[in-house]
């Protein structure tokens, strides 16, 4: 994603129309930043959502004149951190970096100590991006077709990574394993897919559908084998990668990022 499009987020300073606020509101948004602003990501640092919540940060801290402090919190899926933000106080000082895992955790955990909709206020919606399946070299297939050929005469002998459960990527690989047929592939989930990515490496996993922009870097390198993008259409960038639809007829899958503060009390407009 273009660093410009992505931190074209005049984001989080209270602007919008402070006089028809109550007066209650237009005070706390006189104050508001007070301190600094913690913004929790679920997945670990150095990965494909860590990375861009750094420079929103970097970018909010120069605009709001007051830091911006990136904060990883791990841990099933993106729960941990939904949770921490929850349950912070409604001041406008916590908000949540997060991924499309956020918006499907209640379907996926019937059980959430927070309520994913009443719990938060969407404040932005920062970009999406598509995906890219990769295998380690050692995985003896040079294609898609061959990969889930090998999957389907091989049920449960293969694993692949994903960054949490419910995590974007995890829903992205289920989606594909289901369409191709109801593949049998073994789920191993990590803290981000940076952690997932030394055991990609090394084999200790066979397959990971992560992000392009940081799963690239890897296949372009050689350090890794990439089949196809989740695109509709193959990317001017790659044009030699295959999409998985010409595969898997009607498959697209991409992550998107959002920022969710609690809900202020009263709750407050923010600004566009």
């Amino acid at each position: 994603m273009h660093r410009r499009t992505l931190l074209r987020l005049p984001a989080l300073a209270p602007l919008a129309a402070p006089a028809l606020w109550p007066a209650a509101a237009r005070a706390q948004a006189a104050a508001w930043p007070s301190q600094p602003i913690r913004l929790l990501v679920p997945f670990s640092a150095g990965g494909p959502t860590d990375l861009p919540a750094r420079l929103v940060a970097d970018e909010l801290s120069k605009s709001l004149g007051q830091r911006v402090v990136v904060e990883n919190r791990t841990g099933s899926g993106v729960i941990v951190a939904s949770d921490a933000v929850a349950k912070a106080p409604k001041d406008g000082h916590t908000l949540l970096y997060t991924t499309v895992g956020h918006s499907v955790a209640r379907a996926l955990f019937p059980h959430l100590p927070f309520d994913p909709v009443a719990d938060f206020q969407p404040v932005a919606h920062i970009g999406r991006i598509h995906n890219v399946v990769m295998v380690n070299k050692a995985v003896p297939a040079r294609s898609l077709p061959e990969l889930l050929k090998l999957f389907r005469e091989n049920p449960g002998k293969y694993d692949y990574a994903s960054n949490g459960n419910g995590g974007s990527i995890h829903l992205a690989t289920e989606l594909l394993l289901a369409m191709a047929g109801g593949l049998e592939v073994n789920h191993v989930a990590y803290r981000g897919s940076t952690a997932a990515m030394p055991d990609l490496l090394s084999g200790n996993v066979s397959m990971m559908v992560d992000v392009i922009s940081s799963g690239m870097p890897f296949i372009e390198r050689g350090e890794m084998r990439g089949l196809a993008i989740t695109a509709r259409e193959r990317s001017p960038l790659y044009p030699d990668l295959p999409t998985v639809a010409e595969t898997v007829p009607g498959y697209e899958s991409f992550t998107g990022t959002w920022c969710w503060p609690p809900p202020a009390r009263p709750r407050r407009p923010w600004p566009r």
